[in-house]
């Protein structure tokens, strides 16, 4: 297979809330190595995607306060390869600013885009989908979106029904619905139907057809970028992107194109993989828990405790901890959480925190 063609997209703009206090918006999750990779998220995707796509072909966008870490994480990264936006503006303009950014470079450009925080493991498996998913989309004039078989109903993932029966194909399938964090109830129909699959919000797809796409479904944020063609690749570019950030609003590709266009298709996962966009999803993909199912990270010891996230960043304090259930211990530098493992507790916990947290804690 030809891979001249073929691009990467890492998106590393994020802040990462829902893992605070190890992730805050100074230094998202995606730049701290807090699981045991022994290296950054960022890093891990950047090393799984070069598997697949050249090196040379793997673009980074994230905003203006975290170009720094990008470059230090990445020292090998080309500059023209690096896309800065003044404001994080959610996925739907950093994929705008990507697309047309391609569509000059390579009209023939296929491109996979990724988070920069997930955790990928079957590496093979993990080359054969992505592999696959590039070559079908070089050539079909579709939006691919890989999906993967919900493990349980939770309510933080975007749910796929594929048309058709079973859930598990060994092809693309046209979408006949999304819905984004759907209620526990709902999301508790849709497992039990076998036909819905998790969002994995990796996206497969063609330069021409997502361009096509964002035109046709997002008309005014295609317009706040008119002229693009002019201003890219020349030194008014940094001012042109500041102008179209200032002008737009938040928005998220899914919303504004994938629930739209009657092109996306989904594509079925074949590797393990998890989006550590929260605590829980951490604790269920740490597989060296102990004995009584505490995952933990540091010098940690534990008595009459169990099913817990116990971790401490510094390498030389040490964490005891008796009779908890079920808890979220996290001791940095200058901060120390406790609260209880389970999501909805946590986030409730975290907004009221967060409307009085001094700055320097955020």
């Amino acid at each position: 297979m030809n891979t001249s063609h073929n691009y990467c997209l890492i998106l590393a703009g994020g802040a990462g809330k829902r893992f605070w206090p190890v992730s805050r918006e100074s230094l998202p999750k995606q730049f701290v190595p807090v699981t045991d990779l022994d290296t950054t998220f960022l890093r891990h995707t950047f090393d799984k995607f070069s598997k697949v796509v050249p090196q040379e072909n793997i673009l980074v966008v994230t905003t203006e306060r975290y170009t720094q870490f990008v470059k230090d994480i990445i020292p090998e990264l080309n500059d023209e390869n690096l896309l800065v936006e003044p404001y994080i503006r959610d996925t739907a303009p950093s994929l705008t600013y990507a697309s047309y950014k391609l569509l000059l470079r390579d009209p023939q450009a296929t491109m996979v885009v990724t988070p920069a925080d997930h955790l990928i493991k079957d590496d093979q498996a993990f080359v054969d989908t992505i592999s696959y998913a590039l070559e079908y989309a070089s050539s079909h004039d579709e939006l691919l979106v890989l999906g993967t078989l919900p493990t349980r109903a939770d309510t933080n993932f975007g749910y796929i029904q594929k048309v058709g029966g079973s859930a598990m194909v060994d092809h693309p399938v046209r979408v006949k619905t999304f819905t984004e964090k759907p209620d526990a109830s709902l999301a508790k129909v849709f497992v039990e139907s076998g036909e819905f699959l998790w969002n994995a919000g990796v996206f497969i797809w063609n330069v021409k057809t997502i361009t096509e796409e964002i035109e046709a479904c997002m008309p005014l944020l295609a317009s706040q970028f008119e002229g693009w063609q002019a201003a890219f690749n020349t030194p008014a570019e940094k001012k042109f992107i500041m102008g179209v950030y200032g002008g737009c609003e938040k928005q998220s590709i899914s919303y504004g194109v994938l629930e739209k266009t009657r092109r996306a298709s989904v594509y079925p996962a074949k590797y393990a993989w998890a989006d550590f966009g929260e605590w829980q999803t951490y604790y269920e993909m740490i597989e060296n828990k102990d004995a009584s199912e505490n995952a933990v990270h540091g010098t940690v010891i534990t008595a009459d405790s169990r099913k817990n996230v116990i971790i401490t960043t510094q390498k030389d304090k040490m964490i005891a901890v008796q009779g908890l259930d079920s808890y979220l211990v996290v001791d940095t530098d200058d901060v120390l959480l406790i609260c209880p493992k389970d999501m909805a507790t946590y986030k409730q916990f975290f907004s009221l925190l967060n409307v009085s947290l001094p700055e320097k804690y955020k």
